[in-house]
């Protein structure tokens, strides 16, 4: 009998594959984990705003959002930590005055400069756009259509920030310029080369892990991470078993405990029958060799519905 265990999911890169699907395979191995008494999380470094339904309708038991700034559990909001008005206008100050679009990432909201949602959307390309736009808003980058255009004061709190880089600042020029914040490359994979993030020092996943487990009674060697990207690093060093994706960079994967495959390879499920969270499928094929409506008859835990955030349960917006 293998004892109750936290499963803490990053989803860009691990979760969700580049073409930005949830592998039929994924989906299933999180339902019988949840099924067999495990509990599973999001550990993302997207904030509410910017997962949509298909993610969320997979079901799990809480969110450590914001890369560990934001951390909720069975609609109970543990964490939110926020930026102060000062570290605002000194964002806004600096990518403004090198012409460097931003936008600030909250639990409530996304508020930006003008031209960055064209930015990022170029930057996803033309036939990789087109194609989430086939979903209608259902899709990881629906969320650049909701970014508001505001300077601060701003209407609701953030808990970090995205910004493009360019000739007039760089990584390290942000570094200099912001002792307060820890600056990394960002976590999407499709904005990598361009982009980078700023969060508050001391505010990382793994923080949110620990929160988490202390709130469950849960022990850290019963806590399993899952991560690709330089924003999971904390993670994987903290969980009881850091789990890196085959597609992780190669010094992510040198901080993780194993490498599983990749997003589209079944990495999720073949990590998941490795630590005896599930069984392997007696016969027939895997869900990832069957067509898409697998996906759809899969096991549900008991209350049949997917992660409902609190923001949801308030009357916001975002899938019911």
């Amino acid at each position: 009998m293998v004892d109750p265990k936290l499963v803490f999911l990053d989803v860009d890169g691990t979760l969700v594959d580049q073409d930005g699907s949830i592998p039929a395979s994924a989906q299933d191995a999180i339902a019988r984990a949840r099924l067999s008494g495990h509990r599973v999380f999001l550990c993302t470094g997207r904030s509410c705003p910017e997962l949509w339904p298909d993610l969320l309708d997979v079901g799990f038991d809480g969110l450590i959002g914001g890369a560990g700034a934001y951390v909720e559990v069975d609609g109970i909001v543990l964490v939110n930590k926020t930026l102060g008005e000062t570290q605002l206008l000194h964002v806004v100050e600096f990518f403004g005055s090198r012409g460097l679009d931003y936008f600030f990432e909250g639990a409530q909201g996304l508020f930006g400069t003008p031209g960055i949602r064209t930015r990022l959307s170029d930057m996803l390309g033309a036939t990789h756009h087109q194609s989430m736009q086939t979903r209608h808003g259902n899709n990881p980058f629906s969320y650049l259509d909701r970014i508001e255009v505001t300077d601060p004061p701003l209407p609701a709190p953030v808990n970090k920030v995205l910004f493009m880089r360019g000739p007039t600042a760089g990584l390290d020029d942000v570094r200099a310029e912001f002792h307060d914040f820890d600056v990394i490359d960002t976590s999407v994979p499709q904005f990598r080369e361009s982009c980078g993030e700023m969060q508050l020092p001391g505010i990382h996943k793994a923080s949110g892990i620990e929160t988490v487990s202390s709130y469950l009674g849960t022990a850290r060697a019963n806590t399993i991470a899952f991560g690709d990207s330089d924003n999971d690093l904390e993670m994987l060093r903290y969980a009881g078993v850091g789990i890196a994706m085959g597609n992780a960079r190669q010094h992510v994967r040198e901080a993780a405990d194993e490498i599983t495959s990749a997003p589209a390879a079944d990495g999720i499920l073949k990590a998941f029958i490795r630590h005896r969270l599930i069984q392997p499928w007696p016969t027939g094929p895997s869900p990832s060799q069957s067509n898409k409506g697998a996906a759809r008859t899969r096991p549900r835990p008991a209350s049949g519905r997917g992660l409902v955030l609190a923001e949801d349960r308030q009357g916001g917006g975002g899938p019911p």
